[in-house]
Parts: structure tokens; sequence; C-alpha cells
């Protein structure tokens, strides 16, 4: 049993204490608050980044979206009747297109998901542009890698890089029959989807009905299938950069939503843990008056 001297000094040390405890709690939260608070600074501006990069990349990927057309109207024009009977002993090169940029949502996981099912439906080669769908298709398709690109995407894509990476595919990929490009549409700025399009080879071209009716005299399949190859993946880049842009736009606006209502959440912990600091001093003032 302690004496009735030292019970008093128990009773503050034991006050002192809980102080201490509540102050520590109330700089935790605090420091909490202030790291949220310049995350949301950050996301913030990057926002505003996304914003303003996102109407160059939706002017470019119109311009982009002429050279699709062409090459569309090009192989809408051909008959893939002899291409079917051989449908089973087609070489397939398949050419996913994404980037290396992070913070933007699911833009690299789609194209992944979407090649994945695509090669389990029918097996082929696979080229990647991008790091980030590189890492994940890596882990299960990495047999079937054949060649790799990064650094594209930082900026407005261009022919010059579309055109690099058609002779670098057709370097490694000579005797295909089918290069199946995998990239995200745009649909609008705030949704997009991945999707296919489907170029032949210069074999495929030159036997195709629709291409055999016009009179040549020299043969300008190959050159025609190069240049129609390097047009589908400067529209799949451009029309890809765009929706990347506007999937970061929209991650940074919902960042930016999260953490003012993680700072309300903190704001109000951190006034409960004040006046509950006040109000116990007040109680011990009040208490050691009275006792005196």
């Amino acid at each position: 049993m302690f004496t009735r001297g030292v019970r008093p000094a128990l009773t503050v040390a034991r006050v002192a204490r809980q102080q201490q405890a509540g102050m520590a709690t109330l700089k935790e939260i605090d420091q909490r608050l202030k790291s949220v608070r310049n995350i949301e600074k950050i996301t913030k501006s990057m926002k505003v980044v996304a914003s303003t990069k996102l109407t160059r990349a939706e002017r470019a990927m119109k311009e982009a979206k002429k050279y699709g057309a062409a090459n569309n109207e090009l192989y809408n024009h051909t008959s893939a009747e002899e291409e079917a009977a051989a449908e089973g002993g087609k070489k397939i090169v398949y050419l996913a297109v994404s980037s290396d940029g992070g913070l933007c949502g699911g833009i690299h996981s789609s194209i992944s998901r979407y090649t994945k099912k695509a090669l389990a439906a029918q097996p082929g080669e696979l080229a990647i542009v991008g790091d980030k769908p590189k890492a994940q298709l890596g882990r299960t398709a990495a047999d079937q890698i054949k060649v790799t690109f990064a650094g594209v995407g930082k900026d407005v894509p261009t022919f010059a890089e579309a055109s690099a990476i058609a002779d670098e595919i057709l370097k490694v990929t000579p005797d295909y029959d089918e290069i199946r490009i995998i990239s995200n549409h745009y649909i609008s700025a705030l949704s997009y989807e991945a999707n296919t399009v489907t170029l032949t080879s210069a074999e495929a071209l030159r036997n195709s009905p629709g291409f055999q009716q016009y009179e040549m005299e020299e043969d300008v399949s190959k050159d025609l299938a190069e240049f129609s190859l390097a047009n589908g993946i400067y529209t799949a880049l451009v029309e890809g950069h765009a929706a990347e842009i506007s999937a970061r736009r929209t991650a940074m606006e919902n960042a930016s939503n999260n953490a003012n209502d993680m700072m309300a959440s903190l704001q109000l912990q951190f006034n409960r843990g004040r006046q509950a600091v006040i109000t116990t001093e007040l109680i011990d003032i009040i208490t050691g008056a009275s006792a005196l």
C-alpha cells in the first residue's frame, strides 16, 4: 500500500504519461495530414498537366485516324477467301501497343489481358511496345516475345517512330501471314477499350482477287504492305497515347478527390484529439485546485 503522500505523485505521473501519449498521437496525425496535403497538390498538378496534354493528343489522334481509315479501306477491298482456307497454318504476329508510363489506371492491364486471351485462342509470336505490358506479359508469355520497344509515348508519337517499329518487326518476323495490332481505342475522355486491327502480308495482298484486278507493271504489294503496317502502328500509337493521357487525367482526379476525403477525415480526428487533450488538462487543473 502506498501512503497518502505518494499517491498524488503517482496520479500526476500517470496524467503526464496520458498527455504525452495524446500529444504524440496528435503529432502523428498532423504529420500524416501534411503528407496527404502534399500528395493532393501533386495529383492536382498532374491532372492539370494531363488536361493540357489531352488537347494535343486528341488533335494528333484525329489526324492519325485518317491514316487508319486509308488502311481499313485497303484491307476491306481485299478478299479473305484464300486466307480462311489456310487458317490453321497461319503465322500470326501480335503487336501489343502501350507505353512505359504509370499512374494511368488500368490502361496497360487492358492490353495485357486482351493479348493473353488472343494468344490463348490462337497462338503466335509477340512484339511489345512499352515496358509496362512487357513486365506483365513476360510472366506468362516470355517464350513468345520476339522483340520489345521502350521509350515510345513520352510525347505524341510520330510516324518516324512507327516506321522504325515496323522495320524492326519485319526484320525479326519477315515471313508473317498476319500482324494483329492490339491497342487501346479512344472512345471518349472517360472511356477506352482494347481492340485489334489485322494487317495481312504482302503475299496475301498480292494473291487477293481485289488486288489482282488491277494491272501493274511491277509488284508493289511489298511496299504497300510495309507502308500499311507503318500506318497501322502509327494510328495505334497515337490513339493509345490519347487514351493513356485521358486515363491518367481521370486517375489523378480520383486521387485528388480521395486525398481531399482523407484530409477531411484526418482533420476531424485531429480536432477531436486536440479537444480531448484540452479537456483532460482542464480536468487536471480543476482537480488540483479543488485538492488545494
